[in-house]
């Protein structure tokens, strides 16, 4: 059984007020997406990467996968219109057996630490799917402008990336969803569309999407305090 990582960075992340998407945004003389690519690199239980992003940024991201020396990366194919069509070129681009894992993990997210990262591939490994989350910790509510009702949160979790799956089932939800014209915030989303139980494996609320100018702020102070 092998494990291919699939990152999706086609999206251009404007939101951190920069002229070039964000997981090429440098911290401390590394472009964010590197600081991703690391961690895959470092897992002993993951076996190939591959990436998707914009054609002209192509050239930019094999310098930074050849300069970092990340040699699990066997491919860079085009990314989609949304995120879910980039995550399925990569997956029409794998030669994949039906019981190999597929990882679904955000560019973005560059403080993925390792043992969640190896955890959620032991527990896919064993259950056939997992999905890294946290339980919500805040008081939740209903509302658009005022308070209409709160909401239980012993059963709420913020799910977050890798989702990891098994490739038969995967690629059935993937295919389905497209034929349905249905698009999900997430691939546990089309996983459940199709049926599959999805198990839910501990994250951190470290392992944050950068998506704001305050996210990116954030990073470089995490970054800064690590090194």
């Amino acid at each position: 059984m092998k494990t291919y990582a699939i990152i999706p960075a086609g999206g251009r992340g404007f939101r951190c007020g920069n002229t070039i998407p964000k997981q090429y945004i440098k911290v401390n003389g590394k472009e964010l997406i590197t600081y991703t690519l690391s961690t895959f690199q470092r897992s002993s239980l993951v076996n190939n990467i591959v990436i998707a992003a914009e054609e002209k940024y192509h050239i930019k991201l094999w310098k930074i996968i050849k300069g970092n020396k990340f040699s699990k990366v066997s491919l860079v194919v085009a990314g989609g219109k949304t995120r879910q069509d980039s995550v399925f070129n990569c997956l029409k681009n794998l030669e994949a057996k039906k019981d190999d894992l597929i990882i679904v993990h955000d560019a973005a997210r560059a403080l993925l630490d390792l043992k969640i990262l190896n955890n959620a591939i032991k527990f896919a490994v064993k259950k056939g799917n997992a999905v890294v989350s946290i339980k919500a910790k805040d008081t939740l509510v209903i509302g658009k402008n005022f308070i209409k009702d709160y909401i239980d949160r012993k059963e709420v979790h913020y799910i977050q990336t890798p989702q990891i799956f098994k490739y038969k089932d995967f690629l059935k939800a993937i295919s389905f969803a497209e034929k349905q014209n249905f698009t999900g915030t997430d691939e546990s989303g089309l996983m459940k569309k199709v049926g599959k139980k999805i198990h839910l494996v501990e994250g951190s609320s470290i392992n944050m999407k950068i998506t704001t100018k305050e996210d990116l702020k954030l990073f470089r102070r995490i970054i800064r305090k690590k090194l």
